[in-house]
């Protein structure tokens, strides 16, 4: 479709209709998206964005390391030379914090600015989603915790994702890292999704090798989870698989080749296609924990999730494994014949193989955390939004013993 490559990129009619007649028939659904324009060059299309969407003076998100790889300059100059002012703001950091969020809206008030573009990651973008709901709403970000939290209309949103993974330029999500608590939170709502997305596969081939595999994990976690979710949907599920598939096939060779545009363009497909997925159908264990690590340790949150995804789908088929088998089957996997378990258990060790492959450590101790952050982490982590859609229920001892498991 997008892109091309050897792997399968959908799922089959049968797997599609089974879970429309299954438990997502008779259902009322929503389906939340953004204008997307997609393809190699199309970051010449991000001024024209702006202007229909009434700026003038646009807040043009990013940060330090992004200025440095010449995107942020093509992207001010387009916009100054269709008459804009755009106002640059770089100091957000990776995990983006409640006080540099509030720092931003200073920057964009005292300028005068109407629409936001991020041009970046996940946390580029998250800090942008930010600044906006504060921009509109007043008050601390901290304040919109929860679900539907934000009130007033916010400023247009503009999305030029760098990277392949996050999904964040077309979700619903904003995640904030609260320095007074050291954790993660979780801002969810519908006036979150932004209004066009601009996605230029050419922005990937400056990410660094780490970041590719970190972001791509993160993009292959948000199809399993999306897929696996209690709050799944037919018009998600495709979408789920299909990211599940072309990260499984793509991403190590985006690792091995990272300029080849046809590589990154798949990537980028497989980004779009997994956060369609995860923005409608929410998520589950696996992000609610991996928010809260990335929140004491200010990690980078697809790496997390590499390390974690495994123990929450062996820990998920435990109780029932019938939601991973058509994962199993669309990769190929032999164990898709078998139990419910079987093919589970298959999946979480092809999560496993391709984290080895990308370089990925083993264990969150590796990485950091210690065994008495366990009890604290794990408490976060059940109030975190993602967890409410986690296919098994999860008790404060399940986690526990699953951040210990990933030790």
């Amino acid at each position: 479709m997008l892109g091309t490559t050897d792997v399968s990129t959908g799922p089959t009619p049968a797997t599609s209709l089974s879970r429309v007649t299954g438990d997502g028939a008779g259902r009322v659904v929503k389906f939340h998206a953004p204008e997307i324009v997609f393809g190699v060059g199309s970051t010449g299309e991000v001024a024209h964005a702006v202007a229909r969407l009434g700026g003038r003076r646009p807040f043009l998100v990013t940060d330090a390391g992004l200025v440095e790889t010449g995107w942020v300059d093509e992207i001010a100059r387009d916009l100054r030379s269709a008459g804009l002012d755009p106002v640059v703001w770089s100091e957000p950091t990776p995990n983006p914090k409640d006080h540099e969020i509030e720092a931003g809206t200073d920057v964009y008030r005292d300028r005068g600015c109407d629409v936001l573009v991020a041009v970046g990651g996940g946390s580029v973008m998250d800090a942008a989603k930010g600044v906006a709901i504060l921009a509109a709403n007043d008050g601390r970000i901290l304040d919109y915790e929860g679900v539907d939290r934000v009130a007033a209309p916010i400023p247009p949103l503009v999305m030029v994702p760098t990277t392949a993974g996050t999904g964040a330029d077309v979700s619903q999500f904003c995640i904030v890292t609260d320095t007074g608590r050291g954790t993660k939170i979780t801002i969810l709502g519908r006036s979150l999704v932004p209004d066009i997305t601009v996605i230029d596969p050419r922005l990937l081939t400056t990410m660094p090798e780490w970041l590719s595999a970190a972001t791509g994990l993160d993009a292959l976690t948000h199809g399993i989870e999306a897929f696996v979710s209690l709050a799944h949907n037919p018009l998600t599920d495709d979408h789920a698989l299909r990211a599940v598939t072309l990260v499984i096939g793509t991403l190590a060779r985006t690792i091995d080749d990272p300029t080849s545009l046809p590589m990154r363009t798949v990537m980028a497909q497989a980004s779009l296609e997994g956060g369609l997925a995860f923005t409608n159908a929410i998520l589950g264990a696996a992000h609610a924990m991996s928010h809260q690590v990335g929140g004491l340790l200010d990690l980078p949150h697809g790496v997390i999730n590499g390390i974690l995804l495994p123990h929450v789908i062996r820990f998920n088929a435990d109780a029932d494994g019938s939601p991973y088998v058509p994962v199993a089957r669309q990769l190929g996997l032999d164990e898709a014949r078998g139990s419910a378990r079987e093919a589970a258990l298959a999946v979480a060790d092809r999560v496993e193989t391709l984290a080895r492959q990308v370089g990925v450590p083993r264990s969150l101790g590796t990485i950091g955390v210690r065994e008495e952050d366990v009890d604290r982490l794990a408490g976060f982590a059940l109030r975190d939004a993602c967890m409410a859609t986690n296919p098994r229920p999860v008790t404060h001892a399940d986690v526990a013993a699953l951040f210990r498991q990933a030790l």
